[in-house]
């Protein structure tokens, strides 16, 4: 259990901290702290990849667990603002797990074949748009429940900013939310349209 080991590990322990700050009611200033998990899991995932790479502590369970463990992390933030709002549609998180599912199940068909499965030009665009539309979500909850009320309390027009802000927020989550849909169902698709030859002689 090497150092990047320790820290891919560590991101899953972190994801159930960023859990029970989102859905276990009554926590102080649990989104705020939500955004500073996230923040210090997404580091991990940085620095162990880096880490490896630079002094050769490239493992199996490395490259089986750090991608595993995004998932986990990606997954359980949508599943957790699906229980906690109505932001989030329930089927588009399970368009995303779907998907997860679908093409972790076709990199270990290849592997069974020798092959390996690069991540794909579609799926880093996902990945992307999947962290800023969490990035923006725990964001908008820190400021709607734990900064801006803090903040604005002491101004006359503090409570009319909040009401104006709340739409605001829902608007720009929603429409981060239905571009990580699309990609996510375009993503999936393309990959299994390109690697077809994996599973057509199994049917």
């Amino acid at each position: 259990m090497n150092l990047p080991n320790k820290l891919t590990i560590s991101r899953i322990g972190m994801t159930f901290v960023l859990v029970a700050l989102l859905t276990i009611p009554g926590l102080p200033w649990a989104y705020t702290a939500a955004v500073i998990v996230f923040a210090v899991a997404g580091f991990t995932d940085i620095a162990d990849g880096n880490i490896a790479r630079r002094r050769g502590l490239i493992t199996p369970f490395g490259q089986l667990m750090d991608p595993l463990a995004d998932k986990i992390l990606i997954s359980a933030c949508f599943i957790s603002f699906v229980a906690i709002g109505h932001i989030i549609p329930a089927w588009i998180v399970i368009a995303i797990i779907s998907r997860e599912f679908l093409i972790t199940g076709l990199r270990l068909l290849a592997i069974q074949k020798g092959r390996v499965l690069p991540a794909s030009a579609w799926g880093k665009h996902k990945l992307i748009w999947q962290t800023i539309a969490i990035v923006t979500i725990l964001v908008g909850y820190s400021l709607q429940f734990d900064l801006l009320p803090r903040l604005l309390q002491e101004w006359s027009g503090g409570a009319a900013f909040q009401r104006a802000f709340v739409p605001f927020f829902h608007f720009v989550a929603n429409l981060l939310v239905w571009i990580v849909a699309v990609l996510t169902v375009v993503s999936g698709s393309v990959y299994m349209w390109q690697c077809r030859d994996l599973y057509r002689d199994q049917w």
